[in-house]
């Protein structure tokens, strides 16, 4: 759901205000992580500085558009989500998953993880995607938040599970309390896998909508049922980053850039 500018509003659009993220129309908020003390939000592909094919929001290094505009379009997420820090990871499409147990002194990127958590105020957990999701998990009780990177091999090594295993051991979340949305991503439109018998393990292959098309926001959601998260608590955005061209998009473009999805807590 594309969220626009609400009227009266006084503050730039998408701008940090009383503890949650306003809406923009280069933001997508998920409902039911209405909270106080919790800031979130899937930015699309608009809005950056960068240049074609990376335009303009490209939050990724390595990818050949110009490190200084990545930069760029990094700060201007800080701005608008009111954090000095953005914490996001190198992503290998694996399963491990990083405790910032504190906040950095510099923004940071962490080698080889595809999932981050924290119990820290103050800093933004970034995952980087182009079709594959950002899976949010936030835990009122415990004021404790995640993200994971979740491609087709994440969801083989359901680094959704490790995930809230993590926050069990480290805050010690009770899954049963947490509140969890999937971003925009690859919708069964799109998720061709004409190699799927070698590719995904017999157990994911009930996910066919269609001839060698696959549901992976359902094998997400049901890794996060699975994982003691009540379905109710669960919010599927159900948009199509290939479909849909306000996102980049792998599958769409090969050539492309990073859009962010981002979560933190505010200051206590």
């Amino acid at each position: 759901m594309s969220m626009n500018k609400p009227p009266g509003e006084d503050k730039p659009p998408g701008e940090a205000k009383q503890g949650c993220l306003q809406p923009a129309e280069n933001i997508l908020i998920s409902p039911g992580f209405s909270s106080s003390c919790l800031i979130h939000g899937t930015f699309n592909r608009h809005g950056g500085v960068s240049p074609s094919p990376w335009d303009s929001n490209n939050i990724s290094f390595g990818l050949g558009d110009n490190a200084e505009n990545v930069r760029a379009n990094r700060e201007q997420i800080k701005k608008t989500i009111g954090f000095r820090h953005l914490v996001s990871a190198k992503q290998v499409h694996g399963s491990r998953v990083h405790t910032v147990d504190e906040s950095p002194v510099d923004d940071m990127e962490i080698d080889a993880f595809d999932a981050l958590i924290t119990n820290v105020p103050g800093i933004g957990l970034m995952i980087q995607q182009a079709d594959c999701q950002a899976v949010f998990l936030f835990d009122p009780e415990k004021k404790a938040i995640g993200i994971a990177h979740a491609g087709w091999r994440g969801s083989i090594g359901n680094i959704i599970a490790e995930t809230v295993f993590a926050m069990s051991k480290a805050f010690p979340t009770e899954p049963a309390d947490v509140k969890a949305a999937i971003s925009p991503s690859l919708g069964p439109c799109c998720a061709e896998f004409v190699n799927f018998r070698s590719e995904l393990p017999a157990a994911l292959h009930g996910y066919q909508v269609r001839p060698d098309y696959f549901d992976f926001w359902a094998i997400s959601r049901d890794q996060l049922c699975a994982a003691g998260i009540r379905p109710e608590n669960i919010h599927i955005t159900a948009i199509c980053t290939r479909c849909d061209q306000d996102f980049f998009s792998y599958r769409r473009d090969r050539d492309t850039g990073r859009f962010a999805s981002v979560i933190g807590l505010t200051e206590r």
